[in-house]
């Protein structure tokens, strides 16, 4: 749920894109799957989860590239740029690139997920890490650690 907080401003690389972020984030990760490997043309991804009603399109208008299934990836149409995942199943929630918010030093990865897809020499701060996705069952006391 969006709280008082002043928005988090993010945008693509070449700025045809810009957003806001009304809230805190709810848990950072880092994904190490082979599909965010070649999304990022990079060893993974970094993200910020957010309550889907707090995400404003301040600018230009996201279009849905790579997999258009029921996991929908946002991009710059122009630029291409990675802007955020809406997830399957979960209308309510948000999946931000972190590394598109003008704080992006400030999202350190809580959690990193598809560790057995993880090139062998990458290492990141998560204090967690999951072969694939957190068990449904473990998630809520990770939002609960993680907002502490």
């Amino acid at each position: 749920m969006a709280n008082n907080t002043s928005p988090k401003v993010g945008r693509c690389r070449c700025g045809q894109v810009q957003f806001e972020v009304a809230s805190e984030s709810l848990i950072t990760m880092a994904c190490h799957c082979t599909g965010c490997q070649q999304m990022t043309s990079s060893a993974f991804s970094l993200s910020a989860l957010y309550p889907s009603e707090s995400l404003k399109i301040t600018s230009g208008s996201p279009v849905i590239g790579v997999l258009h299934g029921a996991t929908r990836h946002y991009f710059c149409g122009h630029c291409m740029s990675w802007l955020f995942t809406r997830p399957e199943g979960l209308d309510d929630l948000v999946n931000i690139r972190s590394s598109l918010l003008e704080d992006a030093q400030a999202f350190s990865p809580f959690i990193e997920t598809y560790t057995d897809e993880k090139l062998p020499w990458v290492t990141t701060p998560a204090t967690y890490s999951f072969s694939k996705f957190p068990p449904p069952e473990q998630f809520p006391a990770l939002l609960a650690e993680f907002a502490k």
